[in-house]
């Protein structure tokens, strides 16, 4: 890849770094660092941009931590996957956040079946211990690729109602809406992370132990009562959640 010299510019209030490390990312976002591609070594990009190393060091280290790119001894530096996010400021689903970015978004059916509600179900959905609720079990897929496994709990009633809905394109926060008639109000999330057993494995195209992050999310009504009990595992390479988190004002320690 050829490219021309251009030097940075010197804004007093923008350090050297942090111009070079957005305008690296402007360029792996924008596809002129392709996905897998090399990246120009630490000499050459000071070069290119007549800054010194330790100013290219600290970008890239910035990318990184974004991970945008990624380092392999020996052989340099390389363009990572884009990773796709949602935004979790606002209560959403899957679909719902990602369609409106350009995202295609499926879901492959793995299971619907009524079960006894186990001692954690039973208490986030506020029922009987041993109580009948739903289970539904589905891969979602981006852009025909696996990226999360669903499993979601609801009271028998809803369940019922779910069955005969569509589970491959809707998201389950509409349907519950557009067809239930509920108001949806808040979740309650936990966000942790474990290792890729036999199931994840195979849902989720990863290797054993692969990292993956679980999502335990609790969606209430507006009114309070909890509807919606989820386990959401999401591959660890290729999504993030994002949020923003404003400073109370006034705080004091």
């Amino acid at each position: 890849m050829t490219d021309t010299a251009k030097p940075l510019l010197s804004l007093a209030s923008v350090p050297l770094h942090t111009q070079l490390r957005d305008l690296l990312r402007a360029r792996i976002l924008d596809g002129e660092y392709p996905q897998d591609s090399q990246m120009p070594s630490e000499s050459e990009l000071g070069a290119l941009f007549k800054v010194s190393r330790i100013t290219v060091r600290q970008a890239l280290g910035d990318l990184q931590k974004e991970g945008l790119i990624f380092k392999i001894h020996g052989k340099g530096t390389f363009v990572a996957k884009p990773k796709t996010f949602q935004n979790v400021s606002t209560l959403q689903g899957l679909a719902e956040s990602m369609t409106g970015r350009g995202y295609e978004v499926i879901n492959r059916l793995r299971s619907f079946k009524f079960i006894k509600a186990d001692k954690l179900v039973a208490e986030r959905l506020a029922v009987e211990e041993g109580a009948t609720v739903a289970q539904i079990k589905r891969v979602r897929l981006i852009n025909r690729e696996p990226v999360s496994l669903e499993i979601t709990y609801l009271p028998q009633a809803l369940g019922e109602r779910l069955e005969k809905a569509d589970l491959v394109t809707r998201d389950i926060f509409l349907i519950l809406e557009n067809d239930c008639g509920l108001a949806l109000g808040h979740a309650d999330l936990a966000i942790d992370a474990v290792l890729a057993d036999s199931e994840l494995t195979q849902a989720l195209n990863v290797e054993a132990g692969a990292p993956i992050m679980r999502i335990e999310r609790l969606t209430h009504t507006a009114d309070g009562q909890p509807v919606d009990f989820e386990h959401l595992y999401y591959r660890g390479d290729a999504f993030q959640y994002r949020l923003r988190i404003d400073r109370q004002k006034g705080a004091r320690p």
